[in-house]
């Protein structure tokens, strides 16, 4: 069926409508239904500036909110070693994402609509996170993600079990999975604490970077040492690390390229339990025969386990300053954002329980506001990924195509 573009519109603001009772019940149905077919359109330029166009609740102040994944932004900037400025990145990723409408959403490399499926998916706005301390800010960040990711959601009949209708499966079962827009990179150490509590065992961490993120705090100042000059957007990883959170047998990181301290590689090679990470450099793809060469690294160092949970963090830093220079450290050398989206979208098989994309600081953008839409293409991305993992039906691999026998594939060239 040839949908015209009112018709296009109308099914976005039907999925900005939904789930709103907020209406006066005395107004007549019939009164209802047509204002609602008059009225209820949206242009990707219009509405309220949510991520994709989604219902914006402040689920933190509404506790019998419900949803299979919530979009939350940390608007936090206070860790950073150089540049300020990420507080300001949700507003900036979630503007970018205009034209991710519903009913304009399907993603061909998927075969799916994230936003039309059987998930149900709400921006949950903004932690109120305190740019005066930040250890209190540490302990809102958690508290915030601890209560989002705990809540029961829509749904919670595994897709295994049910041809009607999807959800998550393995050990994320029957439990709600967060997107977090931040906010320096830090924000990913509380989000930890969480998931750990959540899944009650260590978590796979895949974390895509210009920068390891494991630096013992030293590394700043040797001198000057505080228990909150220990929280920052370098040393996160090394304090989750001594705190049994990440499961270094499986972790990774991914697109490095960063300057290390001294006169050698003492960064790479000193002993701690932060050295468990595999690392793969930006220069690696070449050598790795392209982005699918990094997938298949990935994958063989993480495995598809549904029991062990894998938190997916993503600093925008990744990407090569020349497409994406809005950031706060950035570094020459870096993957396009092509490149990228072919590795995420290679992943879409990992048992990704939580996610962030992080240090996107838009004052450093161009006109063109290039990193900031790579943020949002990248959250749409994972979350396409997310959705699809919990589907009740096999949406096949690439553009829709059925995994069939490799001779089939070959009979057809």
């Amino acid at each position: 069926m040839k949908l015209t573009s009112v018709g296009v519109l109308a099914l976005a603001g039907t999925a900005l409508s939904h789930a709103h009772h907020d209406h006066d019940e005395s107004i007549p149905q019939h009164v209802r239904e047509a204002l609602l077919q008059k009225w209820n359109q949206e242009w990707t330029f219009s509405g309220i500036a949510s991520f994709a166009h989604l219902k914006p609740v402040k689920c933190l102040i509404e506790p019998d909110e419900r949803y299979d994944i919530a979009i939350i932004g940390a608007p936090f900037d206070t860790a950073v070693s150089y540049r300020p400025g990420a507080r300001f990145g949700p507003r900036a990723i979630r503007a970018a994402s205009a034209r991710q409408m519903a009913g304009t959403a399907y993603n061909t490399r998927a075969g799916i609509n994230p936003y039309s499926s059987w998930a149900t998916i709400k921006d949950c706005g903004d932690i109120p996170i305190t740019p005066f301390d930040n250890g209190l800010a540490e302990r809102q960040m958690y508290e915030a993600f601890l209560e989002l990711g705990t809540r029961a959601p829509i749904t919670t009949t595994p897709a295994a079990t049910s041809s009607a209708q999807g959800g998550s499966k393995g050990i994320s079962a029957g439990r709600a999975k967060l997107v977090t827009l931040g906010g320096d990179h830090s924000v990913a150490l509380p989000a930890l604490r969480a998931l750990y509590r959540i899944y009650q065992k260590p978590i796979t961490v895949l974390h895509f970077d210009a920068h390891l993120d494991t630096w013992n705090p030293v590394r700043y100042s040797a001198y000057w040492q505080s228990e909150q000059s220990a929280f920052n957007h370098g040393s996160f990883f090394h304090r989750a690390s001594r705190e049994g959170l990440i499961c270094n047998a499986t972790s990774a990181h991914a697109g490095l390229r960063t300057r290390l301290t001294g006169v050698d590689d003492a960064d790479y090679t000193a002993p701690g339990p932060e050295q468990g990470f595999m690392r793969i450099h930006a220069d690696d793809i070449d050598e790795l025969g392209g982005p699918m060469g990094v997938v298949d690294a990935i994958i063989r160092r993480i495995g598809l386990d549904p029991e062990q949970p894998v938190y997916l963090s993503v600093d925008i830093d990744v990407l090569d300053p020349a497409t994406a220079p809005g950031t706060g450290t950035p570094e020459p050398g870096g993957w396009t954002t092509r490149e990228f989206i072919r590795i995420l979208r290679g992943l879409e098989k990992l048992n990704i329980v939580g996610a962030d994309i992080v240090e996107v600081s838009p004052s450093y953008d161009n006109n063109a506001e290039t990193t900031a839409l790579a943020a949002a293409q990248i959250a749409y991305e994972i979350i396409t990924s997310i959705v699809k993992a919990g589907a009740a039906e096999n949406l096949g691999g690439w553009y829709g195509r059925k995994e069939v026998p490799e001779s089939v594939y070959k009979d057809e060239l």
